[in-house]
């Protein structure tokens, strides 16, 4: 799989350790046992990794995608869930790839799974994966303030993100997150 992960632009490698790293500081705070939360980890780092599955045309298409492409671009999860679930050793991280993309509404993609039948994995990764695209400087978007962030995850508490950890998220301070964003020598 590091190989694989090795195939994925800088940028997304770099999001993906960032994820990782915000997502271990969440399911820590949360209290998952260790075990568990070195398979959330893993999971964070490859939760892009389907996305080798999809057409550069696609990703990085600068206009909008067609109905057909966006239908596409949503097989990612399932790409890396069939990816990762070849290695004995990744297939708890391969079920919380397959679901980082699900609401907790039931809104969510690729199988509409709603509240507690996400994996809690994947419920972590998945206001991991928004923090750290907000604090992280995209071409797209300038690097937003962590407490702009902060908000912007908790202002989907319910719909996209699992309120319980939502509100835990909300608790962890400042400080803590700043100290996992990567450093310019990263």
């Amino acid at each position: 799989m590091t190989a694989a992960f090795e195939r994925l632009d800088a940028t997304t490698r770099e999001h993906s350790l960032q994820v990782s790293r915000y997502s271990a500081i969440l399911a820590q705070t949360i209290g998952v046992p260790p075990a568990q939360v070195s398979s959330i980890t893993l999971a964070a780092k490859f939760h892009e990794i389907g996305k080798l599955a999809v057409p550069e045309t696609i990703l990085y298409k600068p206009a909008k995608l067609t109905a057909e492409e966006q239908a596409i671009l949503r097989e990612y999860p399932l790409r890396g869930y069939e990816m990762m679930r070849q290695e004995q050793s990744l297939v708890e991280a391969a079920e919380i790839v397959y679901c980082h993309r699900e609401n907790f509404d039931g809104t969510g993609y690729p199988r509409r799974l709603k509240g507690e039948s996400i994996p809690l994995g994947a419920r972590i990764v998945a206001i991991a994966d928004t923090f750290a695209m907000f604090v992280s400087d995209q071409p797209h978007r300038p690097e937003h303030a962590i407490n702009a962030a902060r908000n912007y995850v908790c202002r989907w508490s319910g719909n996209c993100f699992d309120p319980l950890a939502v509100e835990i998220f909300g608790e962890i301070p400042n400080h803590i997150w700043q100290s996992a964003r990567p450093t310019s020598e990263s």
